[in-house]
């Protein structure tokens, strides 16, 4: 983890200075940066270099949140829950849509997480206590569904929506600290959010393959009774995070320090080069129609379906989140690199042709091409997950790359919100769609139609992508008076530092050569030590 800073907003303007200090040649940091000899050969090699240059206990944070939690567990439960509405609650697809859709609320407040977690500590610590409420609440969520029975739909519904809570909170939280990380480590931004995805899918690919199993051993309510565990390792993430302790915090102007970060959030939202990219998130996630509720009670239906059992709806997501593997590895070492504008551009006119495989699937057409329906269920999920993960990962970097310092985890949480709120938007006109459709539970014969007019709302974003930047991820895109609000008084005291911290021979230059003095090179092993007493200093 990063250094604590002390408590207030002004204070955690400290930190925007160690951005501007170059990695020294031969360390692993900047060995990262570059394609060159000292760049990690290996995803081992890569993973120590991460937990070398952000502790480890950041690594595991990430590891547990996105692998365990997310990965592992959103696998366990996207397909427990997609059981549980159709044959517990025994819910129209149109339903289960809108019902699914709604346990993401507690993810468009995420921005309340983040100020919480930014202005408000708790015995001293600003992320420890946020990883243990949200491992708290998860525990006692699942097990109410678990353990009962004939637990209404109103409450079912509630109790999932506290789970999504539990996964919000901690997911904020360490969201946080990447945000918090990017800007102390600018050259590791795409690095973290690489880990992220790589954590997401495998822990996806291990919980999809297992959640079929697990349904069709123990029903859905016992594997949403299994997500205990997840919510167990977030509260040991918690509990083993590397963070400094801030004594003494002055509670009483919390409220102010609220105000500060939502009059910054207000002047960094108010600014062209934030804005407009929200703009794009959002609709772009919007018009993106979500008919997935649909596809699943055709898949499983016995009669007019194609009648998958739970092992194979398992393994067809499991073989998604291999795409969705894919897609990170495809960004990491070919497109991490490429502008954000070319990529979104790219990946969005290819989510739409991808969405043809699910035409070709219900209008049953690959029979005609000689491929059945399990293998050509398989690829499309494979293909779909691939390409939307590659479209998702340029817009992740975009958003990390948009948080002002001092209330990193607040706006992150913001921008995802957006997003948040966008698949909200995507989910719930699905739902609309199959209800005008008449698509039920027994009944598919307009799915196609659904399809189409879902493949050709993809298409729309094309039509905003002037809104998103042309640069690319090595590159700043906040302008200067957000990145450096310092007053006159806090950049002279850091000015003062910097020239105390010369060596002593520059002190007997005169006023009129001081400049050009500073400037001159030091022996390397003092112009060490000068770095070292600064950052102590800072820290």
């Amino acid at each position: 983890m990063s250094p604590q800073p002390a408590p207030g907003l002004a204070e955690d303007k400290e930190r925007e200075t160690n951005v501007f200090i170059e990695p020294a040649p031969g360390s692993p940091a900047k060995a990262a940066e570059g394609d060159g000899p000292g760049r990690p050969p290996s995803p081992v090699a890569w993973f120590r270099m991460l937990a070398r240059e952000l502790h480890w206990s950041f690594v595991f944070g990430v590891v547990a949140t996105y692998g365990i939690s997310q990965g592992l567990g959103g696998g366990i439960s996207r397909v427990a829950s997609d059981y549980y509405w159709k044959d517990v609650q025994r819910v129209q697809p149109s339903v289960a849509q809108v019902y699914q859709g709604v346990t993401s609320i507690p993810w468009m407040i995420k921005p309340l997480w983040g100020l919480l977690t930014d202005v408000l500590p708790v015995a001293g610590y600003r992320r420890r206590p946020y990883f243990i409420l949200a491992g708290f609440i998860g525990v006692i969520a699942m097990l109410i569904i678990s353990l009962h029975s004939k637990l209404h739909a109103l409450f079912a519904l509630l109790a999932l929506m506290t789970g999504s809570a539990s996964v919000a909170i901690a997911d904020v939280t360490i969201d946080a600290c990447v945000a918090e990380n990017s800007i102390l480590y600018p050259h590791l931004a795409p690095d973290m959010i690489s880990l992220n995805g790589f954590c997401s899918s495998v822990g996806g690919l291990i919980g999809f393959s297992i959640s079929g199993f697990l349904v069709h051993a123990i029903g859905a309510q016992g594997a949403l009774g299994l997500l205990t565990i997840p919510s167990v390792l977030v509260i040991l993430s918690g509990t083993l995070l590397k963070e400094v302790h801030t004594p003494n915090f002055p509670y009483e102007q919390a409220h102010r320090k609220f105000v500060e970060a939502s009059g910054k959030m207000l002047t960094a939202l108010k600014c062209p080069e934030v804005w407009r990219p929200c703009v794009y998130m959002y609709m772009s996630l919007a018009l993106s129609v979500d008919i997935q509720e649909g596809m699943f009670f055709w898949y499983t239906d016995r009669s007019s379906g194609l009648s998958f059992h739970e092992g194979f709806i398992g393994f067809m997501f499991a073989v998604g989140s291999v795409g969705s593997l894919v897609g990170v590895i495809l960004y990491q070492n070919i497109l991490k690199d490429h502008s954000f504008r070319s990529l979104l551009f790219s990946s969005q006119l290819l989510l739409s042709l991808s969405g043809m495989l699910d035409l070709i699937l219900v209008l049953r057409l690959n029979l005609k091409m000689g491929i059945p329906d399990y293998y050509f269920a398989v690829i499309d999920e494979g293909v779909s997950k691939m390409i939307n993960r590659i479209k998702w990962m340029p817009l992740l970097v975009l958003s990390s790359k948009l948080c002002p310092p001092g209330i990193e985890g607040t706006f992150y949480a913001l921008l995802m919100s957006i997003d948040n709120i966008g698949s909200l938007t995507g989910s719930w006109v699905g739902g609309l769609l199959l209800h005008l459709l008449r698509i039920t539970r027994t009944e598919f014969k307009n799915l196609w139609a659904a399809i189409i007019i879902r493949n050709v709302m993809r298409l729309l974003p094309l039509s905003l992508l002037f809104l998103v930047p042309r640069s690319d991820p090595n590159s700043t895109l906040l302008p200067s008076d957000l990145l450096n609000e310092e007053d006159d008084g806090e950049t002279r005291q850091i000015e003062d530092v910097e020239l105390t911290s010369l060596p002593a021979n520059r002190h007997s230059c005169n006023d009129k050569t001081l400049h050009d003095c500073g400037n001159q090179e030091a022996p390397d092993g003092e112009r060490e030590d000068d770095e070292a007493s600064l950052l102590a200093h800072r820290s």
